[in-house]
């Protein structure tokens, strides 16, 4: 399925928590494996690599009992958190698309290292197998999200920023804020307190990634493409209590 056929997931996709114990077959295992390699990374120049590893090789304090795993690991440089998130939601939606329940797992480890290229640091993990439980979302109504409003005061890209509205994020904290218009959205990340910065700003970075994929995607869908840029306006006039993390130019 092309990067256009994960759009419609965005609307129903949910984070599935109970699954059968059974492993996903060994063909569909290969072919996500395949899909791994297909991705596409927000910052060509952050090297990544990714691992699928059952149950066992896996330490958490609250383990989500999924069979699979994916892993992520990357180069560790400005920008790479994000990039990951854009990564692994491609694989997060990819999942759902084809009848496969997933789930972002912030507390989860490996339980040894599995990385071929020791420079590469663990970023997150991704639980994935046969879903028990419905798959997929009935209504636009059983999201609990933020209205476009609140996240938004930006004018005509309601169509793309419906999608990052929609994005999963952790503790579904939602950390994003969206200004621009005229072909620019200009997106910034909630600032922690110091207290919650140990725990919640390298994910808030990763659930960013999350949501210009889905805005990448919503791009696509319309017949879009989309350029990351650094805009130094934008990052100086950052709204009180947020930082900026990217600029995108809608082509």
């Amino acid at each position: 399925m092309k990067p256009t056929g994960y759009y419609n997931i965005i609307f129903k996709r949910k984070s599935i928590r109970k699954y059968e114990t059974t492993p996903i077959e060994e063909n569909k295992l290969d072919e996500i494996s395949f899909y791994l390699g297909t991705l596409k990374p927000m910052y060509e120049d952050i090297k990544t690599e990714m691992k699928i590893v059952p149950l066992k090789d896996i330490k958490s304090l609250r383990p989500i009992k999924a069979p699979h795993y994916v892993l992520i690991y990357s180069e560790v440089k400005d920008g790479y958190l994000e990039n990951a998130g854009f990564l692994l939601q491609q694989v997060d939606l990819y999942l759902s698309a084809n009848g496969m329940g997933s789930c972002w797992v912030g507390m989860a480890k490996p339980a040894k290292e599995m990385s071929t290229n020791k420079s590469l640091e663990f970023v997150i993990a991704l639980a994935f197998g046969k879903p028990m439980e419905p798959l997929h979302r009935e209504s636009l109504i059983e999201f609990k999200r933020k209205s476009l409003e609140d996240i938004s005061n930006t004018s005509g890209m309601n169509e793309l920023l419906e999608a990052a509205r929609l994005a999963p994020s952790g503790i579904n904290s939602q950390p994003w804020f969206f200004a621009g218009g005229e072909s620019m959205i200009h997106a910034y990340c909630i600032k922690s307190n110091i207290l919650k910065a140990i725990l919640y700003e390298k994910i808030n970075k990763i659930d960013m990634g999350i949501a210009i994929c889905h805005i990448w995607l919503a791009a696509k869908h319309f017949g879009k493409d989309i350029q990351l840029i650094c805009n130094k306006e934008a990052e100086d006039h950052a709204p009180k209590g947020y930082d900026y993390i990217v600029t995108v130019e809608v082509q």
